[in-house]
């Protein structure tokens, strides 16, 4: 099957994936911890049961986002991974969340490299195992994180994506009108209503969308890729892009027929969202051996 559509096939591929390997901890408490990072990146550490080194997923958030994202996703995706043995690294950026650096300094270049510090953190921490540490990326954090596997091709074996594709000049810049884009460049900063919160970018940030060229950087990555799209949203039109251009022998692609950006996670029926959070926990099972 090239790719699967529907919440119905996600049983099938659940089980599939589990049986490739992981087990559930039991009779030990998962350790769940806060810690900072060089230049003030504030994140959370969560230690599965039982003794490691064990794999290790980083989990790089969205735009206007924070370590836990949007509906606690990654501090659910957190606690699955930790029923089936991964531990798990999930950090502001500088300037969002809990991070220092300020909001109007933030560049997406900026957000590479703290994936760059985030990574060098984990291969210093006793409980992971370097040769398996895994990536994941929501959205803009999607995007950072294809930069980071293709500009850094041997650090991780396996990345998975959600919410992204496409050019990220082109896909960021559409949210913002051309008055706000001249405020920040006349300025040097421009604060803009999201709708659910106000965020303040410096020229930079708009600068850096052009500084990488995502797709070019994916072509670099090797290794294992997954890449989870809604029908609803503009990244399920490059989920065929993905497949056909991911380099490694092991790839695979949900696309979730009626999903949105964030999966409807915001609202009572968490059917979708669960699925994300379920099959990128087993995909890290199998990948990361």
């Amino acid at each position: 099957m090239r790719y699967l559509q529907g919440i119905s096939a996600i049983v099938v591929v659940s089980l599939a994936l589990a049986l490739a390997g992981g087990a559930l901890a039991q009779g030990e408490a998962v350790r769940e911890y806060a810690v900072t990072l060089e230049g003030e990146i504030a994140g959370i550490v969560v230690e599965p049961a039982g003794e490691g080194p064990f794999p290790t997923v980083l989990m790089l958030h969205g735009f206007a986002s924070q370590k836990d994202e949007v509906g606690d996703m990654y501090k659910r995706l957190a606690a699955a991974l930790a029923e089936r043995g991964i531990a798990s690294l999930r950090i502001d950026f500088r300037g969002w969340g809990e991070s220092g650096g300020g909001m109007e300094n933030s560049t997406v270049t900026g957000m590479v490299e703290d994936a760059a510090t985030a990574y060098a953190y984990l291969l210093e921490q006793p409980f992971v195992d370097p040769a398996r540490i895994g990536l994941v990326g929501f959205s803009l954090g999607g995007a950072v994180s294809l930069a980071s596997a293709g500009q850094n091709p041997s650090w991780y074996r396996s990345v998975a994506i959600w919410s992204w594709g496409g050019n990220l000049a082109e896909e960021m810049l559409d949210a913002f009108t051309q008055e706000q884009l001249d405020t920040a460049a006349a300025e040097g900063k421009v604060t803009v209503d999201l709708g659910w919160r106000e965020v303040t970018l410096g020229a930079g940030f708009f600068e850096s969308l052009s500084a990488l060229d995502v797709e070019a950087e994916f072509l670099k990555y090797p290794n294992a890729f997954y890449v989870v799209a809604g029908t609803e949203d503009f990244s399920g039109a490059y989920v065929d892009w993905f497949m056909d251009n991911a380099q490694g022998e092991l790839k695979a692609a949900y696309l979730i027929r009626g999903a949105d950006h964030i999966y409807g996670v915001l609202g009572e029926d968490q059917t979708m969202a669960n699925a994300v959070i379920r099959t990128t926990a087993d995909w890290f099972v199998m990948s990361l051996g």
